[in-house]
């Protein structure tokens, strides 16, 4: 599949692209069939009476999330978003403008939820809720990373991933999910992460990476799983159990706790730090899959939570966990309540991997020699739901700046991509949202198109070799694009994998 797959010619000038009118509407994902609908409790298919069901999914949402329904009535078609969308320049699909893309439920909610939609349907864009329009739904809703990009430049702050994620969840409501996501789900649930990784074969993966590092350094840096009383519980995307580069970034973490002296334990319970009930907009799909953090959490009698490299991972921690779980508090239930009691709160809880790092590099307790990386020309790429949906530390900004600040501590090179692709503003890796299986993988190479332009414009002025990055997702998506685009693979990675290069081991 992927030799059909070619990226699109960079453009010489950054301007608003052409339009293709159905240029991706025959794009879609696959369909989750009856087994993993069903394992997950949504109906196994389309049920008979989806249209009355998905009109009264629809109200609750518009009922549940005031924001929701802000969204669907502010809107003026300004313009503002248009061309912001990383899918719309690279597809030139109109119906990829964000603005195209969130019509495609406004109209139905005109049409049932207002009184001019009701009376005067036509006027004012309303439209009735047909299986062609829930084709459609199923079609470019799945052609939407929820990066929030657009929202950035909306004078009304306008969410685009706000409606995709309502839309998913009204999809899945009448047995019309996506294969891949919900596939992903009911895994977790099963077996606790992504990957259907059982306990053995975690255990077995940690145990040789043990061996490993100890050929390459000479240390005995431990990998630890399941330990009782341990000071802090890493709950870490699963692909950074076997995969390149994403492994690479497991190393660093575990040499950085043991140059601090840091007791830490993984949970095979808990041995994922993704969540996509947040990716279809289910939120007791994602505070099922966060409650299992705080089981282990409690079994473990862990003292700190800290999150790893993954973007979307780290937004529903920051964003979501105090009142899904009390994990930096909000609920009130009694396991809740035991968990405050039991964390250490002289610790920020969660707390991010690169938070952990950078203090412990200001207050000396780790040496990094940068020489180490000095092969590597360094960019940064800022991931989405990091950027846009998360904070770190206790400034302004220090999303852009703690994850900068350690590379810049452990190598000699490092040069930003052009203003105003980078920060709040960042492209999108192309991947995210639930959109990283190659069913989709045409709409991922030309989504990531923006990114590569950019990168290539700083490959071409500063002989950049190595993009580094905190998110599972862009590593994963940046690994099947780059060799697309002509770049090498393995110019991607981790941003503590630099860190594994750098750290000098048994010093203090």
């Amino acid at each position: 599949m992927s030799a059909e797959i070619t990226a699109p010619p960079y453009r010489t000038i950054p301007i608003i692209p052409a339009l293709k009118p159905g240029a991706m509407a025959e794009t879609k994902s696959f369909v989750a069939n009856e087994k993993i609908q069903e394992a997950i409790g949504f109906p196994g298919k389309l049920v008979d009476d989806w249209h009355d069901r998905a009109i009264a999914r629809m109200g609750e949402l518009l009922t549940q999330y005031r924001s929701l329904k802000v969204f669907l009535d502010a809107c003026v078609h300004c313009g503002a978003c248009s061309d912001k969308c990383h899918y719309f320049i690279g597809t030139q699909d109109p119906k990829n403008m964000p603005v195209a893309r969130q019509d495609l439920m406004r109209s139905v909610y005109r049409r049932y939820f207002t009184l001019p939609g009701k009376l005067f349907p036509k006027l004012v864009g309303a439209r009735d809720l047909t299986r062609e329009v829930l084709d459609e739904w199923h079609s470019y809703f799945y052609q939407c990373s929820e990066c929030r990009r657009c929202s950035v430049f909306c004078p009304y702050g306008i969410d685009t991933a706000e409606i995709t994620m309502a839309a998913r969840e009204i999809l899945n409501s009448v047995g019309y999910g996506q294969k891949y996501s919900n596939e992903i789900i009911g895994k977790v649930h099963k077996i606790g992460n992504n990957l259907g990784l059982p306990g053995p074969a975690l255990a077995d993966t940690l145990e040789g990476l043990e061996e490993d590092v100890k050929d390459a350094c000479g240390q005995e840096v431990r990998f630890p799983l399941d330990v009782q009383g341990a000071e802090v519980l890493l709950i870490t995307p699963s692909a950074d159990f076997f995969a390149e580069p994403h492994i690479e970034s497991l190393i660093g973490y575990a040499k950085v706790f043991h140059a601090a002296g840091i007791s830490w334990t993984l949970s095979s319970k808990a041995s994922e730090a993704g969540n996509f009930g947040m990716f279809i907009g289910n939120y007791e799909q994602m505070r099922k899959i966060a409650l299992r953090v705080r089981e282990a959490a409690l079994e473990l009698g862990i003292k700190r939570i800290v999150v790893g490299e993954c973007g979307h991972a780290w937004r529903v921690a920051y964003s979501f966990w105090n009142t899904l779980t009390g994990v930096g508090g909000g609920a009130s239930d009694p396991f809740a309540l035991q968990l405050q009691q039991q964390l250490d709160h002289r610790y920020k809880q969660p707390m991010h991997i690169c938070e952990l790092t950078w203090s412990l590099i200001e207050r000396g307790a780790i040496t990094l020699d940068k020489e180490a990386n000095d092969k590597h020309i360094i960019t940064f790429h800022d991931s989405c739901n990091v950027a846009r949906g998360s904070r770190m530390g206790d400034i302004l900004g220090g999303q852009f700046e703690i994850p900068r600040n350690i590379i810049k501590a452990s190598a000699n090179h490092f040069h930003e991509m052009l203003e105003g692709t980078t920060h709040e503003k960042t492209f999108c890796c192309g991947g995210g949202g639930g959109l990283l299986t190659d069913d989709l993988l045409d709409l991922r190479v030309k989504g990531s198109l923006p990114r590569m332009e950019v990168l290539q414009k700083v490959v071409d002025d500063h002989g950049v070799n190595f993009m580094a990055t905190i998110c599972a997702i862009c590593k994963a998506q940046f690994t099947k694009v780059l060799p697309i685009y002509g770049f090498e693979r393995g110019m991607v990675g981790g941003v503590h994998q630099l860190v594994s290069n750098a750290i000098r081991l048994g010093d203090k």
